[in-house]
C-alpha cells in the first residue's frame, strides 16, 4: 500500500475521515437512545441522511433500468437493516466490541470467495478474537454463556455481521453507478424498510421537535458523510488499500467509545479487537495475492 501516492491520497483520506465521522458520530448517537430508542435513533438517523442526500445530490435526474432500481431497492434494505440492527447492538454492547462482532461477516466473505488456504488461518485468529471478545461461562444449568455481555446483543451483533457481509456483495453491483446518487437511493430504501420497526418500537418518542438538531446531526456526522466518501474511495481505491485501511475501524471505534462513551474494555478485549483487525488485514493482503472473485468485494460502514 503506497501512502505517498498523490491519486490515491485524497481517496485514502476519504476512508479515515469516513471511519472518524462514523464512529465519533455514532457514539454521540448512542446518547440519543433514552429519548429515541436504538430503532427510532437508526430511523432518524438514516431519514434525515436520505433527506439531505435528495437535496444534495436530486438522484431523480438520472434515468435507470429497471434491473439498476431492483439492484439498489435490494441494497436498501440491506443498508436499512444493518443499521437497525447495529444500533440494537450498541444499545446492549460496547462500541469496540459491536464493531469487531461486526468484521466476522466481511471476513466470512473474503473467506468464501477466496482461493487461498492462508484464509482460513485468519478464520483461527477471528476465532481468537472472539473468545477473547466474548469471555466464555457456564450457568448453573451448565448452559454456555458470554460472561459480562448481554445474550441479546450479541445475537444483534451477528446478525449485523450477516447484514455487514450481504451489503458487500449488494454494494459491489451498484458501483457502475453515480456514488452520490446510489448512496441516496439506498438510504432512502433504507429509512421506508426500518420505518416500520422504529415506529413499532419508538412510538410516539419519534415526534419531538427538540430532538431535530441533534438527529441532523447524527445524519450527517454518521450517515450521508460516511457513506459519500466510501462511495467515492470504492470507486478511486484498490480494494486491498481499502479493507486494509477499514480494518482500522474496531479500534478507532472503541477508542471513540473509551473517550466519549466512557466504555472501558479489558485488556482481553483489546486483544480481541487486535486479533480480528490482524485477520481484516490478512484477508485483505490474500485477496491482493491472489486475484480472485474477492477483489470485487470490499467492505463498508457501519
Amino acid at each position: 500500500m503506497k501512502v505517498g501516492t498523490g491519486s490515491n491520497f485524497l481517496p485514502m483520506l476519504a476512508v479515515i475521515g469516513s471511519i472518524l465521522s462514523l464512529t465519533v458520530g455514532t457514539s454521540f448517537g448512542k446518547q440519543l437512545f433514552p429519548l429515541l430508542g436504538p430503532g427510532g435513533t437508526a430511523l432518524s438517523r438514516v431519514l434525515l441522511a436520505a433527506l439531505l442526500l435528495q437535496i444534495i445530490w436530486r438522484p431523480w435526474q438520472e434515468k435507470l433500468s429497471r434491473q439498476d432500481k431492483f439492484k439498489l431497492l435490494q441494497f436498501g434494505l440491506i443498508l436499512g437493516l444493518m443499521n437497525f440492527f447495529f444500533y440494537q447492538t450498541i444499545a446492549r454492547l460496547p462500541l469496540g466490541i459491536s464493531i469487531a462482532i461486526e468484521f466476522t461477516g466481511p471476513l466470512t466473505v473474503a473467506v468464501m470467495l477466496s482461493r487461498r488456504l492462508i484464509d482460513f488461518v485468519w478464520v483461527g485468529v477471528t476465532a481468537l478474537g472472539l473468545w477473547l471478545l466474548l469471555p466464555m461461562g457456564f450457568t448453573h444449568g451448565g448452559v454456555p454463556s458470554a460472561s459480562g455481555l448481554d445474550p441479546l446483543g450479541l445475537v444483534f451483533a451477528f446478525v449485523s455481521a450477516l447484514l455487514w457481509g450481504l451489503y458487500i456483495v449488494f454494494g459491489k453491483r451498484i458501483t457502475h453507478l453515480h456514488g452520490g446518487r446510489s448512496t441516496t437511493w439506498g438510504m432512502t430504501a433504507a429509512a421506508l424498510t426500518i420505518a416500520p420497526l422504529a415506529i413499532a418500537e419508538s412510538g410516539a418518542k419519534l415526534v419531538q421537535p427538540q430532538l431535530f438538531l441533534p438527529a441532523l446531526g447524527l445524519a450527517i456526522a454518521s450517515s450521508a458523510i460516511p457513506y459519500s466518501l466510501e462511495m467515492y474511495a470504492l470507486k478511486k481505491l484498490p480494494k486491498h488499500t481499502f479493507g486494509i485501511l477499514l480494518s482500522l475501524e474496531p479500534a478507532v471505534g472503541a477508542l471513540s467509545g473509551l473517550f466519549i462513551l466512557h466504555e472501558v474494555l479489558t485488556f482481553n478485549q483489546w486483544f480481541g479487537i487486535a486479533c480480528v483487525m490482524s485477520a481484516s488485514i490478512g484477508t485483505t493482503f490474500a485477496a491482493k495475492q491472489d486475484r480472485a472473485p474477492l477483489d470485487a468485494v470490499a467492505p463498508d460502514a457501519l
